[in-house]
């Protein structure tokens, strides 16, 4: 027991393991909470490409302000990206994935273009396509803090408008909801967590923070509460269980975060009622 004990108390003794665990508790319940609407409506795709749409964002704030306002300019870029989504879909009348193929090419395309004007960019920034949770300061955690609690505070306060639009368009309009404005609050929150994740995990692993625990938690749950509380959990157990595994096996951080996520998804798709795989033929 006291070998566990100290295995558990080990990485706390360091500063930066401490903000490290923070940081992935609020990243992995804010992006599980957000992650269940993603779910619900199929948005998926959404999630990795204003992960990538930021990318013209990141170069030109590297470019004009070095490292100090990345944040900023890395959650304009995604507000900006989502709003242009929400325009095409509504009133070029796309479907919701070919305006986020649209937007998010044209957008990554600008990235690139941008980088290619700098030679260190790609050295630089390698922390924003692979994550650098080790590397959080206590500056990067009140940001991410204050922009968790800003979305968490939306959801909680739109909870009933975003539940009914998620999952019967007809009954909003029939409820004269602003579905319009609806449906761009919930693009807005959506890339809002995607800045405020990109540090923990990168761009490349973004996707999985969004979608695994939240899916994970709908095998399991019945209800939308239900499911956002479980898949909250899921999200910042995995982000500590993540370190704690990249601390004594010396992985990279936001693999073993999304490593640790997906192995509790399969648990949940192996033991999930509405799978019952593991259930006899008969019974």
């Amino acid at each position: 027991m006291s070998q566990l004990v100290a295995l558990l108390l080990a990485p706390l003794s360091y500063p930066f393991m401490v903000r490290s665990m923070l940081a992935a508790i609020v990243v992995g319940a804010v992006c599980a909470v957000v992650g269940c609407y993603v779910v619900l409506r199929g948005m998926a795709f959404l999630g990795d490409a204003l992960a990538h749409a930021i990318l013209p964002g990141l170069a030109l704030g590297y470019i004009l302000s070095g490292r100090q306002s990345l944040f900023w300019w890395a959650l304009g870029t995604a507000t900006c990206t989502a709003l242009a989504i929400g325009i095409l879909r509504q009133r070029a009348q796309l479907r919701e994935d070919t305006a986020i193929g649209v937007v998010f090419a044209a957008m990554f395309a600008l990235g690139i273009a941008l980088i290619s004007t700098t030679r260190t960019y790609a050295v630089d920034l390698a922390h924003i396509l692979f994550g650098n949770v080790l590397g959080i300061t206590g500056g990067d955690l009140v940001r991410i803090g204050v922009s968790a609690l800003a979305v968490l505070g939306a959801i909680f306060a739109l909870y009933r408008e975003l539940l009914i639009i998620s999952f019967d368009r007809v009954l909003a309009l029939t409820l004269r909801l602003n579905v319009a404005a609806l449906e761009f609050v919930q693009l807005v929150l959506i890339s809002t967590t995607v800045v405020i994740s990109l540090q923990t995990v990168g761009v490349a692993l973004m996707v999985a923070m969004l979608v695994t625990p939240a899916a994970a938690a709908y095998l399991v749950a019945r209800r939308l509460p239900q499911m956002m509380a479980l898949a909250a959990a899921i999200g910042s157990f995995s982000g500590v269980a993540g370190l704690y595994l990249s601390y004594y096996v010396r992985v990279a951080s936001g693999a073993a975060i999304v490593l640790v996520c997906t192995a509790i998804f399969l648990a949940a798709f192996a033991l999930s009622p509405r799978r019952r795989i593991l259930r006899p033929r008969g019974l």
